[in-house]
């Protein structure tokens, strides 16, 4: 069987879901594991590192074992080896490095945010659909084991007609003032200026999220809170946080399912999961994490009676089933990453394209705008 090498640039990947998810446990799990099998080839990922900090893509790549690391990235460009190019900088950055990476007729994948406006996500899809250009957006959430079981009950008709969809997401995010409880995410994150917030950051989540799962979104209520207004920045100094960190929001679907999700990185968790989606159907209820969902069947649905004088008779636990593994399940990040090397090499189908990215940021714009403006969005088509 004939193999192919498939040139990666790795742009930004210094950072911990970089490090972690694309490179670590998916581009090396990747080569790891013997390529890709796809019909009568198999397909080989040949990274290269790209960043602006020599020591730091120096350290990564002697601690996978990655051969080649540049701060030249215009060099790499060049080279006709690599086909495709992956950014994982900031988000006001990408621009600058995807129009870099078209011009040398790479094809482009991108993490999410795409842009932090819907003209500028707008505009950098239409550059790479203009160039001829294949690409795409990372979109891991729909590869995650929880949501796959969901998708697979739904199919199978288990909700019946889905009503709700209730999502809780978060965890505390430290503010860095206990110099034993460092924080855990970049300082750019609560910074506006930077291209941070979580309503730019998550909203472009649940878009995708509801879009395949739930039904297309119509329109949008959103609130969001800068809850914490200073946190201490790698440097151990304080700094002002400009950009939202809560954001509540309600969503309304074309086919009347209404999904409300609470996104925090103020709140400490007590649930099953970091993210847990409550999906309430007229045969059937489900609770859906990361990696693991539980169902109640209307067969199985307790009949509680309100008497608030005594303690709760019912354990509401008791009557859920968990959903077991159907399979062995692989790591979301890499089984898309998968899933776009097939597309680059093989023309295989991807629908995730940066124009589905920028509605994830056209959906961002519309909770911003509603917190601004405190009423209802209506989301409709993007203007391409």
């Amino acid at each position: 069987m004939e193999t192919r090498n498939i040139g990666i640039i790795l742009n930004g990947v210094t950072g911990r879901m970089g490090t972690n998810q694309h490179l670590v446990r998916s581009i090396k799990a990747i080569c790891d594991e013997g390529s890709i099998v796809a019909e009568d080839v198999t397909l080989m990922p040949d990274p290269i590192l790209t960043g602006r900090n020599e020591e730091k893509l120096r350290g990564l790549a002697e601690q996978h074992d990655v051969e080649n690391f540049t701060t030249d990235i215009d060099a790499a460009l060049a080279e006709d080896r690599y086909e495709i190019f992956f950014d994982a900088s900031s988000t006001l950055l990408r621009a600058g490095f995807v129009e870099r990476a078209v011009k040398a007729g790479k094809s482009i994948y991108c993490e999410k945010p795409t842009a932090v406006t819907t003209a500028d996500a707008v505009a950098l899809a239409k550059r790479c659909e203009d160039a001829g250009v294949k690409n795409g957006v990372v979109q891991d959430k729909l590869w995650l084991p929880g949501i796959r079981k969901f998708v697979a009950l739904r199919d199978e008709g288990f909700f019946g007609d889905i009503l709700s969809v209730r999502g809780e997401f978060g965890y505390w995010v430290f503010t860095g003032h206990d110099p034993e409880q460092p924080a855990q995410r970049p300082s750019w994150n609560y910074r506006k200026e930077d291209g941070g917030g979580i309503i730019i950051d998550m909203l472009c989540h649940w878009r995708y999220v509801i879009d395949h799962c739930f039904g297309k979104v119509k329109s949008v209520s959103c609130v969001g809170a800068t809850h914490i207004p200073e946190r201490i920045d790698e440097q151990g100094s304080a700094y002002a946080c400009t950009a939202d960190d809560s954001a509540y929001a309600t969503f309304e679907c074309e086919n009347g399912v209404i999904c409300h999700f609470n996104s925090s990185w103020d709140v400490r968790v007590r649930r099953d999961d970091l993210l847990t989606m409550q999906v309430d159907g007229t045969k059937g209820s489900a609770i859906v994490g990361l990696r693991k969902c539980w169902i109640q069947s209307a067969a199985d649905t307790p009949r509680p009676v309100w008497n608030p004088d005594i303690d709760q008779p019912i354990n509401f636990y008791e009557s859920w089933t968990e959903v077991p593994d159907a399979e062995a399940y692989d790591n979301a990040f890499k089984i898309q990453w998968e899933e776009f090397i097939r597309h680059v090499a093989l023309d295989a189908p991807f629908p995730y394209t940066l124009m589905e990215g920028a509605k994830g940021v056209q959906l961002a714009d519309c909770g911003l705008r509603s917190w601004r403006e405190r009423r209802w969005i209506d989301v409709g088509p993007i203007d391409a």
